[in-house]
């Protein structure tokens, strides 16, 4: 009945054959010269997901989450991963081999450091790297006495004899009725940036920024619409895309054509050699531009500056039309939400359910609305103790059954053409505890507390975070992730710059689109977490004396009422659930069948 067609399973890959590469890779960095060497997990973007012929650190180690990084040298090998992939990492990896390392704290360069022997050569693929990360490398070898080495080719790709090909995926024109605004006045909006900061050139470095710019949309990489890339873009003049040829229409050449010269991506470094000339100053962007081209724009006689890319704020800021689009694209996906959740209540109280049942229903709810392009993430579905592991993904190993007692928690999100969506949801099946229902009601008081806030136009992310977590912190509880993180149009589901977490120091602007996203998480027990998407918006106060905004929630989906302890909440906070549920009520109800119409008059009734 069911069945998941964008996401996957699969277990890893792992045993002898992983301990072989791991042997045969250092055998290839020493006939190199080399002592040691950098895996990174990512492209030469620096994308959150990567086609599968960059997916370096999964293949040689076994981990496959998303962030983390490999340092082998010829005596040892260390993992590093953040506190997301601690546990995952130990299941994937052979620690007999591997050493498993935090991501941050200490950094890695501490451990090459402490690793390296004086006179070694320690190699890194500046492709992989940004040249404030290839500086820290740098230092580090140089606190041992070691030396930096940039390789003209990744050791990895030369052992990898089964790599795959990288990817073809087909671009199309993001029309203006989704796109809201030409390619004309964007390329003068950044062109105004690209004056303010005194530059002759901009890379655009990140597909994103491509993909925004030029009002178009790929297929090269999962669960994000992107169309692998880059840009030059002059102070003056014609721009130039560099993109492989194959991937294009007849309809996307003649847009791309009437917009820019597009040429083929190894065609980048001559271009910027030839911009680079006379001493021009050249704009990288600081987060995704590699070093290789740093040291291309530097060896051509050219200045490399590096920038926040200004796309990234232009970008994040919604225009009428991205904003009326996320909207129906958020009706579209609560109605599908509507008739998983109420599924959910009538099959899961029975026991027979597991978590990838419940990953490959909602799937096949969202794909019933005719519009799915693809899932915005991979569906975290974890009930019992899994969902206490914060970025989860079920596999067929790891696969378990939700039982009667248990929470499901579940979190998922849609591409569509006119938005893209991201919602958690915490289930009851049976009869919760007294403490799950506690807990559920302290996130749910951080969570409202967030929605409802009132701030001063520009105010940091920061300052709003502790609102989320005020009513945990009263019991001695938090959580360890970002409140949270923006989110594009029919783009990235995780977008910069602009956050909710104890690093958002970027300002909050009207138009921009985040999540709103606390939880708790009691290990090896449950998980609970509540988001739903927010649009800043204006706040039209009587008499204020500055600008001041507030969220509109974008969010179209019930939240368990069998998890609130009423009691607890003040009367705004109850008015505030009943008035969500109302408008849930009212938006969804058209949207969907006469059975989850029966469900939803009983979800979203007033609170008792």
């Amino acid at each position: 009945m069911f069945e998941a067609q964008f996401q996957t399973f699969d277990e890893p890959e792992g045993g002898t054959a992983l301990a072989a590469r791991l042997a045969a890779f250092r055998e290839e960095i020493v006939q190199r010269g080399l002592a040691g060497f950098i895996v990174p997990r990512g492209d030469s973007q620096q994308n959150e997901y990567v086609a599968p012929s960059e997916e370096r650190l999964a293949w040689l180690t076994g981990f496959t989450g998303s962030a983390g990084l490999a340092m082998v040298t010829v005596r040892e090998a260390a993992l590093f991963v953040d506190g997301r992939y601690t546990l995952q990492a130990g299941q994937q990896v052979d620690t007999t081999a591997w050493s498993i390392q935090p991501l941050t704290d200490p950094p890695p360069e501490q451990w090459l450091t402490q690793h390296l022997k004086d006179g070694e050569r320690f190699g890194f693929d500046p492709w992989l790297h940004t040249t404030a990360g290839a500086e820290r490398l740098a230092s580090a070898c140089e606190k041992a006495g070691a030396k930096l080495v940039a390789v003209e080719s990744n050791p990895v790709d030369a052992i990898w004899s089964e790599r795959p090909a990288p990817p073809l995926g087909p671009v199309k024109v993001h029309t203006l009725t989704l796109a809201g605004e030409s390619e004309a006045d964007k390329f003068e909006r950044i062109r105004a940036e690209m004056d303010r900061l005194g530059l002759d050139a901009l890379v655009l470095s990140d597909s994103h920024a491509v993909a925004w710019t030029f009002n178009i949309r790929g297929a090269d990489v999962a669960h994000t619409p992107l169309p692998l890339s880059y840009a030059l873009l002059p102070k003056n003049g014609q721009p130039t895309i560099f993109i492989d040829s194959r991937k294009l229409s007849n309809e996307a050449r003649a847009h791309l054509a009437s917009l820019a010269e597009i040429s083929g991506p190894e065609a980048l470094l001559a271009a910027l050699n030839a911009t680079a000339k006379g001493d021009a100053v050249i704009g990288l962007d600081s987060a995704t531009a590699a070093d290789a081209l740093s040291r291309a724009i530097t060896a051509a006689g050219g200045s490399p500056r590096r920038v926040t890319d200004p796309i990234t704020q232009l970008k994040a800021i919604k225009n009428d039309t991205e904003i009326a689009g996320t909207r129906a694209a958020h009706r579209r996906d609560g109605a599908a939400l509507a008739r998983f959740l109420a599924w959910i209540d009538h099959e899961a109280p029975g026991g027979t359910l597991t978590e990838i049942d419940a990953v490959e229903a909602l799937e096949t709810f969202r794909r019933d609305t005719g519009a799915l392009k693809d899932v915005s993430f991979p569906t975290i579905s974890g009930t019992g103790a899994n969902g206490a592991i914060v970025h989860y993904r079920v596999t067929r190993k790891s696969n378990r059954r939700i039982q009667p007692g248990d929470l499901l928690l579940i979190d998922s999100g849609a591409q569509y053409e006119d938005g893209t969506t991201d919602v958690t949801r915490t289930i009851a099946i049976g009869t919760p505890s007294a403490e799950m229902r506690d807990r559920f009601t302290r996130v749910l008081r951080g969570h409202i507390a967030v929605a409802r806030a009132i701030f001063p136009d520009g105010t940091h992310g920061v300052q709003i975070d502790a609102l989320a977590r005020q009513f945990l912190w009263q019991a001695g509880l938090d959580f360890e992730h970002g409140t949270g993180h923006g989110v594009g149009s029919y783009l990235s589901v995780h977008e910069g710059p602009a956050r909710i977490s104890k690093l958002g120091h970027v300002p909050l602007r009207r138009g921009m689109i985040l999540s709103n996203e606390p939880g708790y998480y009691k290990t090896g027990a449950y998980g609970i977490r509540i988001e739903n998407l927010e649009l800043i918006v204006e706040a039209k106060i009587d008499g204020a004396e500055k600008p001041m905004d507030t969220f509109e929630t974008l969010t179209l989906a019930p939240i368990d009422r069998r998890l609130i302890d009423v009691a607890q909440l003040s009367d705004d906070e109850r008015a505030w659930i009943d008035a969500y549920h109302a408008r849930v009520r009212t938006e969804i109800r058209p949207l969907v069948d006469e059975a989850t119409k029966v469900w939803l008059e009983a979800a979203t009734e007033p609170l008792a």
